[in-house]
């Protein structure tokens, strides 16, 4: 599968994405007619280097500045001439950005009239890279994005200083779940012009798929730092047969806690959002027996599961075992009927294909197979065997 990967090391901004996209090599002279098209702006390419990396740089001059509602400036997108699908993208981008606006000045998108967001270089930056998206055919690729910089620190606005990163970039992460860190430099890395393009083009938020890479572009920031102040994008092919999935591993030792306990926190972990639990029989410091109790979750469970364990065994600490990601199938549940000795038994049965819908395996819920045993009098490894049968016929044909 065809994939993006949008790494935003150092941040992001309009002019940033749309160098990338140049760098990547989009059609200069099509994205140049698209700004100018969509604002009063007049806007020059060139090369630059950031700390020793190459980068493609956009500037952007405006001719008149003013104020706009949302209204006013999706009418003018629509009126533009541009492509009807770089005039839907930049819309949807505008309407991101206008909700982050709008929530944080406690307005709603009709009234909302707010010069930051009507200035001509914003306008100028969401359309330039939307026509530059669509230039280089990206649509049908999967976008990732590994976390956001947005830098540290105080920005200065007209009516105060506000901390990194600014209120509406900070709601756009909020609403999009796009992982963020600060750092790594004082300043904003992150605009919120920025923010919305990412929000509305991102697939896959936090990760970095396993990934060969064909194509690479660098798009310049406008300051100079003492790290490449550049904006990343790397094109290639990814393995699309298995779901990427962000995980951590909650690791911790116990040697003083009974089978009754440990048996309990199982079950507590799971019904707290633990995606497994494994406890591992070890010989401890002094040849005492003990356990290593292992517990897969998603990142943003970790801390409520880790208190979990250290109320339930007494742990004095959990070890956090940051893992990028697993390669996992996708997942569905479906029933089968099975007849033993003249009976019909409902069995449900978990099925697991690739993302190309290819069968990898089936196995039956144990529960009603046990019961289907008790009330035939079969073996209960017989009954898993028959609904497994039973359902690789039907899942496999209803696929085929």
């Amino acid at each position: 599968m065809k994939a993006i990967l949008f790494d935003p090391f150092s941040g992001a901004s309009g002019d940033m994405i749309i160098g990338a996209f140049i760098d990547l090599g989009a059609d200069v002279v099509k994205v140049k007619e698209a700004i100018e098209i969509a604002a009063d702006v007049k806007v020059e390419f060139s090369k630059t280097i950031k700390k020793g990396i190459a980068a493609s740089s956009v500037n952007v001059t405006t001719i008149k500045d003013g104020s706009s509602t949302l209204d006013e400036i999706i009418s003018r997108i629509k009126a533009s001439g541009l492509s009807e699908p770089v005039v839907s993208d930049a819309i949807s981008v505008f309407n991101i950005l206008g909700k982050a606006e709008a929530k944080v000045h406690g307005t709603t998108l009709e009234k909302l009239h707010f010069h930051e967001l009507g200035q001509e270089d914003a306008i100028a930056d969401i359309a330039g890279a939307c026509a530059a998206f669509h230039d280089l055919g990206l649509k049908d690729y999967r976008i990732y994005c590994t976390p956001i910089s947005v830098g540290m620190g105080f920005i200065e606005f007209s009516h105060g200083k506000f901390p990194v990163p600014a209120p509406a970039a900070l709601e756009i992460l909020k609403e999009y779940s796009l992982p963020w860190r600060l750092g790594p430099v004082d300043g904003e890395l992150l605009t919120p012009t920025g923010a919305a393009l990412l929000a509305y083009f991102v697939n896959e938020k936090g990760v970095c798929p396993f990934m060969k890479t064909e194509h690479i572009g660098y798009g310049a920031g406008s300051r100079d730092l003492f790290t490449p102040n550049v904006f990343r994008i790397i094109a290639g092919e990814v393995d699309d047969a298995l779901i990427s999935d962000r995980i951590e591993m909650l690791e911790t030792n116990v040697d003083d806690v009974t089978g009754q306990v440990l048996g309990n926190l199982i079950d507590e972990l799971l019904k707290a959002g633990a995606k497994d639990v494994s406890i591992i029989p070890a010989t401890m410091k002094k040849g005492r027996s003990g356990q290593i109790i292992q517990v897969i979750t998603k990142p943003e469970d970790s801390g409520k599961l880790a208190r979990k364990i250290i109320e339930e065994t007494g742990s004095l600490g959990v070890r956090i075992i940051p893992i990028k990601h697993r390669l996992i199938a996708q997942r569905e549940m479906g029933k089968v009927d099975i007849k033993i000795n003249e009976m019909v038994f409902p069995i449900a049965v978990k099925i697991a294909r690739d993302l190309r819908g290819v069968l990898l395996n089936i196995s039956a819920e144990f529960e009603d197979c046990r019961k289907a045993s008790l009330e035939s009098g079969t073996p209960v490894r017989d009954v898993i065997r028959l609904a497994e049968e039973k359902a690789r016929q039907v899942f496999f044909e209803a696929h085929v």
